[in-house]
């Protein structure tokens, strides 16, 4: 009973004390992102000078370089001499090569065929926009003496530093 006792007191002095208002608390925070410069996305399309007879005259087609990059992200963009340049690294002896190791010379450009030749110790400079850039190269196939009929071609590596 004692126990009994006790419920009822404690009972009735709760029933006594004021009744009390609910209080919220609060609090705040933050929502952050640090934007980096960064550039996610690189390709390139193939530079096709197509079917030709005779090289007798000069025959410019265009690339697209491809590009995403932060917003006011300062970038370069290079091209290397190519895998069949007569001199390593010489960007002024571009070569495509056939199976039968015969070459046709080419170049490239950044501003125009026949323009400025595209390197790969200075190349192109430009700041990013924070979408995809479509960057041309403009290639030329000089007149030259036209070599046996065949497929010629030529890798060329495109480095973007930012």
């Amino acid at each position: 009973m004692n126990t009994f006792k006790t419920a009822l007191i404690g009972a009735g002095l709760a029933a006594s004390l004021p009744a009390m208002a609910a209080t919220d608390l609060t609090t705040t925070f933050q929502a952050r992102i640090v934007i980096l410069n960064a550039c996610i996305a690189l390709s390139a399309s193939d530079l096709d000078f197509g079917s030709r007879g005779v090289l007798s005259a000069n025959i410019d087609q265009t690339s697209t370089i491809n590009i995403t990059c932060t917003s006011g992200a300062p970038y370069t963009v290079k091209l290397n001499a190519g895998a069949n340049a007569g001199t390593t690294n010489d960007v002024n002896t571009r070569r495509m090569k056939s199976s039968a190791t015969n070459y046709v010379s080419y170049n490239l450009y950044s501003d125009s065929a026949g323009g400025t030749t595209w390197d790969n110790t200075t190349g192109v400079t430009r700041s990013g926009t924070g979408s995809v850039e479509n960057i041309t190269v403009y290639g030329r196939v000089p007149p030259q003496t036209t070599p046996p009929a065949d497929t010629y071609t030529d890798t060329v590596t495109v480095t973007l530093t930012y």
